[in-house]
């Protein structure tokens, strides 16, 4: 049965993942039928990889430091308090999730840069500096603390919280001694989504940064792109390669220890009105942070998509006589809708095997492994792995480089680590002893999945779906290479756009965005509804 869950996850990446990499490693290493290894520690060397490497991890891990600290507040807000548009807001807090970064990087310029709020207001210019990385990496980040540790934080039982408090501790002390450790795993893979973003941050480093700032992954894309070395390039990727691999052998071992079976609970029970001026004053907190940090810049796209009068930069999305696309750029919207469907079907067959492999108590060291691979895509370069797909995927029997089905297949591995780490935290915690239960009673491996796995983590799959789903519209990364030029997705137009001058082809790009922010925004309101029809929450 191990096996069988396992074999799917196994073969998709290493088909769609490992063999894409590794052709465009060799690529990149393997010159003149030699391997060239002595060039790694030659790159190595240099005093200026290792600036980028040093700033690609301290910025990395003060990004995923602050997005914990300003979004755990909004994770208890979510998962334990009811009030009036929560389910509308919890819907716009993940748009931003699935921008591009190059437009997110443009609005932020509009706050931060040369005549923007700041410096009309104050005087203040932050960009060029590495807290207008930050602070657009917790823009970015937010909904991934929100939306996976909330989703477990809803379905805590709080009696046993409460229980704590009758004993004498503090509301503090209970939180800390009883909730935080329950909330460990969800808390570690939310930081661990947010460090690989982060430490892969390509766009945002790129636009805010300026020149004195650069990660890997925005080294890897000059030396490819621009340089043209291709064996510096392939250096770099090994090396991004590695750190991710050690961080996730990391995350796997901590989390593996701090593993236990939960009491869990319909989430409509838990969320209630706030009490007292604490948890009012946390809520108002909450909003204000959320409208200052995610709905600002938001606004500023939107204004700025309406700068032409009579809706003209709308009107000229109707038409393809800008000669940037094949088809009108309006087309971009079914596209991306249609390959996101189709992505968010892959990721949740494939990481709902793997996850379900992995929550066996017969899972050997083989499959707790490949539960630190199943990240990998998150943290190498989207870059190789374009480059990858179009090198790899070029002969028969996958000769995909026509077929449509290509850049779904790209979306879904970034989609798959997302649906594995929303539904891990909430499988593991269901006690082990009912699947026991129900198999002595004889019931098939299928019928105890269906009885007693499938009511309790149905909540985490749809947010799994709705995760999958949103990574998907906003992929950019690997589909800019691979998106043919007469279907082209959402960030890809956009970026087309945005790469060509004229005040016409920016204010396109602007309303491009959003309208893929409200797409977004209805796709994920729509899936609320769909999870609170089928659980009864809220």
């Amino acid at each position: 049965m191990r096996l069988g869950l396992i074999a799917v996850p196994v073969t998709f990446f290493a088909v769609f993942f490992a063999y894409p990499v590794a052709a465009i490693l060799a690529r990149g290493l393997h010159v003149d039928g030699a391997w060239q290894l002595a060039r790694i520690w030659d790159v190595v060397a240099r005093s200026d990889i290792r600036h980028v490497l040093w700033f690609t991890t301290w910025q990395a891990l003060a990004s995923t430091a602050l997005t914990l600290l300003v979004a755990l507040p909004g994770a208890y807000v979510f998962a334990r308090l009811d009030f009036p548009g929560k389910q509308v807001l919890r819907a716009i807090v993940t748009v931003p999730f699935v921008l591009p970064t190059v437009v997110v990087g443009t609005a932020f310029l509009a706050l931060v840069g040369r005549g923007g709020l700041l410096d009309e207001l104050w005087g203040v210019r932050l960009d060029t500096t590495v807290w207008a990385i930050l602070l657009a990496h917790v823009f970015f980040n937010y909904a991934v603390v929100v939306r996976t540790v909330g989703g477990l934080w809803g379905q805590l039982d709080p009696r046993q919280e409460e229980a704590a408090r009758m004993l004498g501790a503090s509301r503090f002390t209970a939180w800390r001694a009883v909730t935080l450790p329950a909330l460990a795993p969800a808390v570690a893979a939310a930081a661990l989504m947010v460090f690989l973003f982060t430490f892969t941050s390509f766009g945002v480093v790129q636009i805010l940064g300026g020149p004195g700032f650069s990660t890997l992954e925005v080294e890897i894309y000059r030396q490819t792109s621009e340089i043209f070395d291709l064996s510096t390039a392939a250096v770099l990727t090994i090396i991004q390669f590695m750190a991710v691999g050690a961080v996730l052998a990391l995350h796997a071992w901590t989390v593996r220890r701090r593993e236990t079976a939960l009491r869990l609970v319909d989430a409509s029970v838990t969320a209630r009105r706030p009490r007292g001026r604490g948890e009012w004053a946390l809520l108002a907190g909450v909003l204000a942070s959320v409208a200052v940090l995610l709905l600002l810049p938001l606004a500023v796209l939107v204004q700025r998509s309406f700068d032409a009068p009579d809706f003209g930069y709308y009107r000229a999305l109707m038409s393809s006589d800008g000669g940037v696309f094949l088809v009108a750029p309006i087309e971009a919207i079914g596209n991306s809708l249609r390959y996101a469907v189709v992505a968010t079907v892959i990721a949740v067959v494939i990481g709902g095997l793997a996850a379900a492999a992995l929550t066996r108590r017969d899972a050997g060291r083989f499959v707790r492994g490949f539960d630190a691979l199943l990240m990998l895509p998150l943290g190498v370069s989207a870059v190789t792995v374009g480059f990858g797909f179009l090198i790899a995927l070029d002969e028969p029997p996958l000769d995909l480089r026509a077929s449509w089905i290509l850049v779904p297949l790209a979306q879904a591995l970034v989609g798959v680590p997302f649906v594995v780490r929303t539904m891990l935290p909430v499988l593991r915690a269901v006690d082990g002893r009912l699947r026991e239960a129900a198999a002595v009673l004889g019931a098939s491996p299928w019928r105890v999945w269906r009885e007693v796995d499938l009511p309790m983590v149905r909540r985490a799959l749809l947010i799994a779906a709705g995760f999958a789903f949103a990574v998907s519209l906003g992929e950019f990364g690997a589909t800019v290479f691979i998106a043919r030029p007469d279907n082209p997705t959402l960030p890809v137009a956009v970026a087309r756009l945005l790469g060509r001058a004229g005040e016409l082809n920016y204010g396109q790009a602007m309303a491009l965005s959003t309208i893929l922010m409200v797409v977004c925004a209805v796709s994920l309101l729509v899936l609320e509804r769909l999870r609170t029809d089928r659980t009864g929450e809220f």
